[in-house]
């Protein structure tokens, strides 16, 4: 690689790093406009969906089982979560948001959307897929990266 194909090369991963840098950051603050950690917002989202499985949900998320019934309990004791036993199989939990939950998914929601509006609104349309074009085959490299023994 020449010096400057180099240059360009930490230049667009600067600016990657920059933008998943204020992803990470906009996410923490949506969830915090709601009352919300971001686990608590992930957790919401994925019961909000029906198929939520806490032992599933923590393997996915790489995170213990542990962290993820801490933050069962944080929503039920805010009163966003009721739990009721399995009809199917009594070990199991079944969860589901109250009211209020959906309400605060709700206010999530509209407050990405708008978000989204802001900052992707005025890219054309154009622009959106060239740069889906361009991303979906680096993010398969990077995963394969990602796969490889440390």
């Amino acid at each position: 690689m020449s010096e400057s194909e180099s240059a360009a090369t930490l230049l667009a991963v600067d600016r990657l790093q920059t933008l998943t840098d204020l992803f990470a950051l906009r996410r923490r603050q949506l969830a915090a406009e709601a009352g919300l950690t971001e686990a608590q917002w992930r957790v919401l989202e994925e019961i909000a969906t029906e198929h939520f499985l806490p032992s599933m949900f923590a393997r996915d998320r790489e995170c213990s089982a542990a962290a993820v019934s801490r933050t069962l309990r944080q929503l039920q004791e805010q009163g966003l979560v009721r739990a009721r036993p399995d009809p199917e199989d009594a070990r199991q939990r079944r969860y589901a948001l109250t009211a209020e939950g959906c309400r605060r998914m709700e206010r999530i929601r509209e407050a990405r959307r708008r978000a989204l509006e802001v900052a992707w609104g005025p890219v054309p349309a154009a622009e959106l897929k060239r740069f889906s074009r361009f991303a979906e085959p680096l993010i398969r490299r990077l995963e394969d990266l990602a796969r490889e023994p440390a």
